[in-house]
């Protein structure tokens, strides 16, 4: 019987880039991340991307490198196609350096009525922008 091969899918993309959401916010290189792991970092290029599949002893040596349970990777990915879409769409901000450290910013403030203001703020900001002259 031929092995079958399965190539990568939604969820495969959306445990990629969890991967990388936790590596950026942790300040951990691709490289320093495949070292700990064992393996090479286009290896984590390929993960976070989505090409290529996590197998589960690799997926808990990652975990455990970043701190996070196993189950943090696949959290909301038991919804609708939609609702992992739209994941993966908010996630994808923070594949800029700027996103990060506003979120690393935003983290390590402790004031909840600061904070209820900021998202406001950006909330604001972020509806002004379809309408001209605002």
């Amino acid at each position: 019987m031929a092995k079958s091969v399965k190539s990568p899918d939604a969820t495969d993309a959306g445990v990629g880039e969890k991967i990388r959401t936790q590596r950026l916010l942790r300040r951990i290189s691709q490289t320093d991340l495949g070292t700990a792991v064992g393996i090479t970092f286009q290896q984590i290029q390929k993960y976070e991307k989505g090409v290529n599949r996590v197998g589960a002893g690799r997926l808990q040596r990652i975990a455990e490198v970043l701190g996070v349970p196993v189950s943090f990777f696949f959290e909301g990915a038991q919804g609708s196609g939609i609702e992992v879409a739209n994941v993966n769409l908010s996630l994808r901000f923070l594949e800029s350096a700027a996103a990060v450290r506003v979120v690393r910013a935003f983290a390590e403030i402790d004031n909840q009525k600061i904070r209820q203001a900021i998202v406001a703020l950006i909330e604001g900001i972020a509806q002004g922008q379809g309408s001209p002259g605002k």
